[in-house]
């Protein structure tokens, strides 16, 4: 029987909407199940090969958003990604989508709680949900970043999740 494993850090965001780190071998069959159809990858390097191979033979479309070439690892995640990020989050074409980084927590932390504030979550809802991710490695920069957002430069779609407007 095979086991299924979730990668570090996942979780489910909302139906068809996951977050996590970035998988491993052990992963792969858990992530069968999903059925994704695109998965945003944050992080600034590469995915794995054995990664990237698993996503060619599910026929997964992997958008690589991570790049920021001449920033720190330790900076908050650029507005413009964050922003192309959600683009692609509130389209229902992306579906079933998930969202990760290296190891699920920071990057994949700052656009969920971009998210949840366009979903009008409070903010302690938000840091709450960051810190639990984020383990005893939270980043404040991170968390200020969520709370000074302008939710006004993500447009909404008409054919946004209905998600959006549940909470």
């Amino acid at each position: 029987m095979a086991h299924h494993i979730p990668p570090l850090n996942f979780g489910m965001v909302a139906d068809d909407l996951y977050r996590s780190g970035q998988p491993n071998e052990l992963n792969f069959p858990f992530l069968e199940k999903l059925q994704l159809k695109k998965i945003i990858f944050l992080a600034p390097d590469d995915p794995s090969q054995q990664f990237q191979n698993f996503v060619e033979d599910q026929d997964i479309e992997l958008i690589h958003l991570g790049m920021d070439t001449h920033q720190n690892p330790w900076n908050p995640i650029s507005e413009e990604i964050v922003i192309s990020a959600l683009k692609i989050i509130l389209n229902m074409e992306s579906y079933p989508l998930m969202v990760m980084c290296n190891l699920g927590r920071h990057r994949t932390g700052t656009v969920i709680g971009c998210l949840r504030k366009l979903q009008r979550w409070n903010l302690t809802s938000i840091f709450e949900e960051y810190r639990r991710f984020a383990g005893s490695k939270v980043r404040l920069l991170n968390e200020q970043f969520i709370e000074l957002f302008d939710t006004d430069l993500v447009g909404i779609p008409d054919n946004a999740p209905k998600f959006l407007y549940l909470s």
